[in-house]
C-alpha cells in the first residue's frame, strides 16, 4: 500500500510540475504584454484551493490532467471576464503576433523546462561514454576481413581522430559505404587499416527496412564518465533535448503516415506506471523521463489542432498572412473537429492502457 501511494504521489508531482510550467509560459509571457489573467489553475473541474492575488484568481482544481490560464477577453470582447479590466488589457484586442506567442509559450517552456533537467543531469552526473574500442569482430564482416581485432583501439577515420564509439558509429554511417581509412592501437603497435563497411539491410527504430554501412564490430561495453562544467552542461542538455524533440517529432509524422501503430500509443496509466517504475530506480531516472513526457507534452501541444496551442498559433497566423481574422463559422468548425479528434486520440490512448493491463502485453 505505502508502495502505491509513492507511485501515486510520484505521477501526482510529475504531472503537476509538467502543467505548471505549462500554464506558467502562458501565464508569464501574458503579463509580459500586459494583457489580463482572470484564473490561473492547476486542474479542471470544482477548484479544491483558492486565493486571489491582484486581479488574479489562483486555483487548484479536482482534476489533474491538465490546467488553463483563463486571459481577459480571450474569445470575445462580450464574455464575463472583460467586468473590472481596461480594454487595453483584453487578449483579443492585441496584435496576432503578441497572441501567437502568449499560446506558444506554454510549450516552450515544456520544452526549457527538459533542457533544465537535462543539463542538470549532465552538471551532477557528467556524460557516460563508451570507447571507441573492439569488444569483438563479427565472423565474415568487413572488420574481420579488413584483419581487425577485439582490443584494437581506433585512434582516426580518415585522418579524424575519434574517442568514443558513437562517433566512430557516425563516421562509418556518414561513409555510405565508401572505404576508410582507420588508424589502430593495438597493444604498443599503431597500424593502419583500411575498411570498406558492409552495406546491411536492418530495421530502424520504426520498424522501416533500411541500409546501413557496418564494419561488424561491438564495442567493450565498457563506459567512463566525463564530468561537465556548467556551460558545457548547459550546451549538453540543449542537444540532448533537441534530439528527444527531433525523435518525437518523428514518432507523431509516423504516426500520421501509418507506419508507427496506433496501439503503441499510450494514456495516463502508461505514464503512471512509467513515472512509478523510475522512482523506484532514483531521481535521475525520474527526472529524464519528466523531461521526456515534458518533450512529447509540447510536440502534443504544437500539433496544428484546434483546440491545442498548435490550432491556435495557425489562426494567429494566418490572421497576420491575411490581416484579418479567421471567420468565427471557420473556426467553430474546425475547433469541434478538432475537440473530436483529440477526444479520439485520448479514448484510443486510454483503450491501449486497459489493453495493455488486461493482456500484460507492452509491459
Amino acid at each position: 500500500m505505502i508502495d502505491f501511494l509513492g507511485k501515486a504521489l510520484s505521477f501526482v508531482v510529475v504531472i503537476g510540475v509538467l502543467i505548471f510550467i505549462h500554464e506558467l509560459g502562458h501565464f508569464l509571457v501574458a503579463r509580459f504584454f500586459g494583457m489580463g489573467v482572470r484564473v490561473f489553475s492547476l486542474g479542471f473541474g470544482p477548484k479544491l484551493l483558492s486565493f486571489t492575488s491582484g486581479p488574479t484568481e489562483y486555483r487548484v482544481s479536482l482534476i489533474p490532467l491538465g490546467g488553463y490560464v483563463q486571459l481577459v477577453a480571450q474569445d470575445s470582447e462580450d464574455d464575463e471576464t472583460v467586468v473590472g479590466f481596461h480594454p487595453s488589457t483584453w487578449f483579443i484586442r492585441r496584435p496576432s503576433w503578441q497572441r501567437m506567442l502568449v499560446v506558444a509559450a506554454g510549450p516552450l517552456f515544456n520544452l526549457a523546462l527538459a533542457w533544465a533537467l537535462y543539463a542538470s543531469m549532465f552538471y551532477t552526473s557528467g556524460r557516460f561514454e563508451t570507447p571507441a574500442a573492439v569488444g569483438q569482430v563479427n565472423a565474415a564482416s568487413a572488420a574481420e576481413r579488413a584483419g581487425m581485432q577485439a582490443g584494437d583501439a581506433i585512434l582516426t577515420v580518415d585522418g579524424q581522430s575519434v574517442q568514443y564509439f558513437r562517433e566512430l558509429q557516425a563516421r562509418v554511417e556518414a561513409s555510405k559505404g565508401a572505404p576508410l581509412k582507420l588508424t589502430l592501437k593495438r597493444g604498443t603497435e599503431t597500424l593502419d587499416v583500411t575498411v570498406t563497411p558492409d552495406i546491411i539491410a536492418q530495421k530502424n527504430l520504426f520498424g522501416e527496412d533500411i541500409k546501413k554501412p557496418i564494419l561488424g564490430i561491438r564495442s567493450t561495453q565498457e563506459s567512463v564518465n566525463i564530468p561537465l562544467g556548467f556551460v558545457a552542461s548547459v550546451s549538453e542538455g540543449l542537444k540532448q533535448t533537441w534530439e528527444v524533440t527531433a525523435l518525437t517529432g518523428q514518432v507523431f509524422w509516423k504516426l500520421v503516415q501509418g507506419i508507427v501503430p496506433m496501439s503503441s500509443i499510450g494514456g495516463p496509466i502508461m505514464i503512471a506506471e512509467l513515472v512509478g517504475k523510475q522512482s523506484e530506480q532514483g531521481l535521475a531516472h525520474l527526472a529524464a523521463l519528466t523531461a521526456m513526457i515534458s518533450v512529447n507534452l509540447a510536440i502534443l501541444n504544437l500539433l496544428p489542432i484546434p483546440v491545442l496551442d498548435g490550432g491556435h498559433i495557425l489562426f494567429f497566423a494566418l490572421e497576420t498572412l491575411l490581416r484579418r481574422p479567421v471567420p468565427e463559422r471557420i473556426r467553430a468548425v474546425t475547433t469541434k473537429i478538432g475537440f473530436v479528434l483529440l477526444m479520439a486520440l485520448m479514448l484510443t490512448a486510454t483503450a491501449n492502457d486497459i489493453i495493455r493491463l488486461v493482456t500484460g502485453v507492452g509491459k
